[in-house]
């Protein structure tokens, strides 16, 4: 049943026009969420599936109720989302990498790292392409700046941005 609803939404329904056009988008998001229902592990009442995402074969994706997955994101496989998690378009989530500890041989003969799975809690805000390495654990009521490069974890209630990443201040800060 999976492999059916990943053709359907890879083929068609990653394709239908995003999911805030006038008169047609919402219907557009109601397919792609149901696709993801049967694709991923869990999946509570999702508010947006865009067009373009990408999650490879979503089998150990995880995503809390009224979370939503901007267009031309990238999650990887093992990936678990919170509640009430806002991600813009073009986020890139890395659960691994390309090894390159012996300066002897070329980079890609090296193959990759292990998986390290990415844990995204609630009500996290994710800017524009931002991207998050792998292992990473984004707390709560974190706000991560629209071209951020996150490549360590953060206090709860942190805002942070930069490349890389660095905190700037508390979410209740104002």
């Amino acid at each position: 049943m999976r492999f059916l609803f990943l053709i359907i939404y890879y083929c068609f329904a990653a394709y239908l026009p995003d999911s805030y056009s006038p008169v047609i988008g919402p219907l557009c998001n109601r397919i792609r969420i149901f696709c993801c229902r049967f694709i991923f592990r869990k999946c509570g009442r999702i508010s947006t599936i865009n067009r373009c995402a990408y999650f490879g074969v979503g089998r150990d994706i995880e995503i809390g109720d009224f979370s939503g997955i901007g267009a031309h994101c990238k999650v990887p496989n093992d990936v678990v989302i919170g509640k009430y998690v806002m991600m813009a378009p073009d986020v890139l989530i890395f659960n691994r990498n390309h090894r390159f500890s012996d300066p002897r041989r070329p980079f890609c003969e090296q193959g990759m790292s292990e998986n390290r799975r990415v844990v995204i809690g609630d009500n996290v805000w994710i800017g524009e392409r931002a991207i998050i390495t792998a292992g990473r654990h984004i707390s709560d009521n974190t706000v991560i700046a629209a071209g951020s490069v996150v490549t360590k974890d953060f206090p709860e209630s942190s805002v942070i941005g930069g490349n890389p990443a660095r905190f700037i201040r508390n979410t209740y800060e104002c």
